[in-house]
């Protein structure tokens, strides 16, 4: 036996390592590469059975922002991303209650209209009858919530689709905000009230978008963590390790790297703080929640919703109330960064914006399928476009055409991503 073992000891390749020695490098590579070569084909499987995440509208901003920084330089500086950052929360907050109502697989055409009425109801309780603002801002967004209400309960009961029943309400709380405004036309609010403040504070301490940036970089390791465990204690599919490593250090890059930005100017602005609280409360609202998980089931098949119980008109008429609060919510800081109310609040492109937003962001047309934060991508990647045009001077028929061009690609995608699903069994 000793005998044996000394020749089999012998008869090892020269180039193979002794026990307890080090592999070689070419191996070490190979560990490096497997890994990539593993979250490539996973993102390959995502791409073929149809759902694409946000990687499309993540290329498209990228593409955006390089080709706006290679026009004028001063496009990524502190200053106009601070900007950037502001403007897009009043039309982000409207695009969010939009995503929930696309989840149905409808659409609101009224979410304009229900934010200039906000607007105007506020501005006039609030300068012409000297009402403390925060009680007009209350009255003004359950204004909003209750124009959603009555369109969804309509919407529900009599069945007639959406779009036709907002469409109504867009004529009908258009012509509100005209008769709430009178004859005087435009208000202007008090720059130095707070909802004048709500666009134009800063934080202009360092440690308060660090430790925003922090908090965020945490929540999202601790909630993938805990779905991980959870998931692989039921057996379900779930991310490995390494995943929910590479997931956080995604979002401390992004997240961080805004600190930074924005420091670099005035510091974090309370507008968009605002925004990513909300925006992040909805998304725990909509995928945490049982209320949540419904209004995927209703958005999935109508029909199995109601086989399993499920109130179909309670949530169609509390999404279109979301969606009315949210409209409110987006004209008031719409109002705010004006510091004005006109006959023209609402109006003009708002509402499409706030359509291809979520729709550009990854929602799908078709029902079921969205978060959230696919409206704060979208409208990140319109502000942009329309950022980036104002700093070059280019056109305004030039940035339809480019946004137009954006969502009609979003659209192709989410059509075939829909056929995808249909393939793959998924849908």
């Amino acid at each position: 036996m000793r005998e044996t073992r000394g020749k089999a000891d012998t008869a090892r390749p020269a180039d193979s390592p002794a026990p307890g020695a080090r592999a070689p490098r070419a191996r070490d590579g190979r560990a490096v590469v497997r890994p990539l070569a593993g979250r490539a084909a996973a993102v390959r499987r995502r791409l073929g059975t149809g759902d694409p995440g946000a990687l499309p509208v993540v290329s498209v901003l990228a593409v955006v922002w390089i080709v706006f920084q290679c026009l004028d330089p001063n496009f990524l500086s502190p200053r106009n991303l601070s900007n950037l950052s502001v403007d897009i929360v009043g039309p982000g907050m409207i695009a969010v209650g939009i995503v929930f109502v696309l989840l149905l697989g409808e659409l609101d055409l009224s979410a304009g209209s229900v934010s200039g009425l906000a607007a105007a109801v506020f501005a006039v309780l609030n300068v012409n009858h000297g009402v403390p603002e925060w009680l007009a801002v209350v009255i003004a967004v359950l204004a909003g919530t209750a124009a959603g209400s009555v369109q969804g309960y309509s919407f529900a009961k009599t069945r007639v689709p959406a779009f036709v029943v907002t469409l109504a309400g867009l004529l009908t709380w258009n012509g509100m905000m005209l008769a709430v405004l009178g004859t005087s036309g435009t208000i202007s609010l008090d720059e130095d009230g707070p909802v004048a403040q709500l666009t134009s504070f800063h934080f202009g301490h360092d440690a308060v978008a660090y430790g925003v940036a922090a908090v965020g970089t945490g929540a999202v390791f601790v909630v993938s963590h805990r779905d991980r465990r959870r998931r692989a204690a039921t057996g379900m599919p779930h991310r490995s390790r390494r995943d929910v490593a590479a997931r956080t250090g995604a979002v401390a890059v992004a997240a961080f790297g805004s600190a930074y930005v924005l420091n670099r100017f005035q510091g974090l602005p309370l507008a968009l703080l605002v925004f990513l609280v909300v925006v992040a409360g909805l998304d725990i609202v909509l995928r945490r929640t049982h209320h949540g998980r419904q209004v995927y089931a209703v958005g999935g098949s109508v029909e199995a919703a109601r086989r399993a119980s499920i109130g179909v008109t309670r949530v169609r008429t509390a999404v279109l109330a979301v969606s009315g609060a949210m409209a409110a919510i987006g004209g008031l800081f719409l109002a705010s960064r004006i510091t004005s109310v006109s006959q023209n609040s609402g109006s003009g492109v708002l509402l499409v914006n706030a359509i291809a937003a979520a729709v550009i962001g990854g929602t799908s047309l078709f029902g079921g399928r969205g978060t959230t934060w696919s409206a704060v991508l979208g409208m990140l990647v319109i502000q942009s476009i329309s950022s980036g045009m104002a700093i070059t001077d280019t056109p305004a028929a030039v940035q339809f055409v480019i946004t137009g061009g954006v969502l009609f690609a979003a659209i192709v995608i989410d059509s075939l991503s829909r056929r995808s699903q249909e393939a793959s069994g998924r849908v």
